[in-house]
């Protein structure tokens, strides 16, 4: 049998852990409130970056008995990270290949035919990572999936990067390929063309959110 004084204070201690229990209930569920409330806080620690094409560019280079030099005046450029590693950017990039500008028209229709680009069956040239490695305190080798005419191989672009930390700043890259290997086997009418096209990129950005991204040395 209990007094009344033991059953007093057993019933005191009942309520005592009810209240504890709805206390932690109450503050269980204010905290998932705050997490619903604000669905993109997840996304505010992952940098994002914005690329400004006016300030960049895409251009290309091939040796030839006749100068071959040119750039790509309408293209898109999209850099992505999953988290702060800044190894877990993804780089887009999507080239109108009708853009093509070297100054000549004969050579630009030339490079626009079948023979070359074939613009108006594969009118997208794009080159979409798959993996970045950092070489060095600012530079990178970035392999990735490079489509052009339709044919789609791995290619590999070097990237340094100008600046750590900042809101601002520009990544210079070089990629080289043969263009045999994407079917350009044709050459230019009195003009003796090299295989091996050069690519060059520079690509202006701005952080527009999130923290900066982590480098590895």
């Amino acid at each position: 049998m209990f007094t009344a004084n033991e059953s007093w204070s057993r019933r005191g201690n009942e309520r005592k852990r009810r209240s504890a229990r709805i206390r932690y209930l109450l503050a269980s569920a204010a905290c998932l409130m705050a997490l619903l409330a604000s669905p993109g806080a997840s996304y505010a620690q992952v940098p994002t970056y914005e690329v400004t094409p006016t300030e960049s560019s895409i251009k290309f280079g091939v040796d030839s008995s006749v100068s071959i030099n040119g750039i790509f005046e309408k293209w898109n450029a999209s850099i992505k990270f999953s988290s702060r590693d800044v190894r877990s950017a993804v780089l887009d990039i999507e080239i109108e290949a009708d853009s093509v500008n070297t100054g000549s028209h004969m050579k630009d229709n030339k490079l626009k035919g079948k023979d070359f680009f074939n613009v108006k069956e594969s009118p997208l040239i794009i080159f979409k990572s798959t993996e970045i490695v950092q070489t060095g305190p600012n530079t990178f080798d970035i392999e990735g999936n490079f489509t052009i005419r339709g044919v789609t191989k791995t290619e590999k672009l070097t990237l340094t990067s100008d600046s750590k930390g900042t809101p601002t700043g520009s990544l210079d890259g070089i990629m080289a390929f043969d263009r045999k290997d994407y079917g350009m086997t044709s050459g230019i009418p009195f003009i003796k063309i090299a295989n091996r096209v050069e690519v060059n990129v520079r690509l202006k950005w701005r952080r527009v959110s999130g923290p900066p991204p982590i480098f590895r040395q």
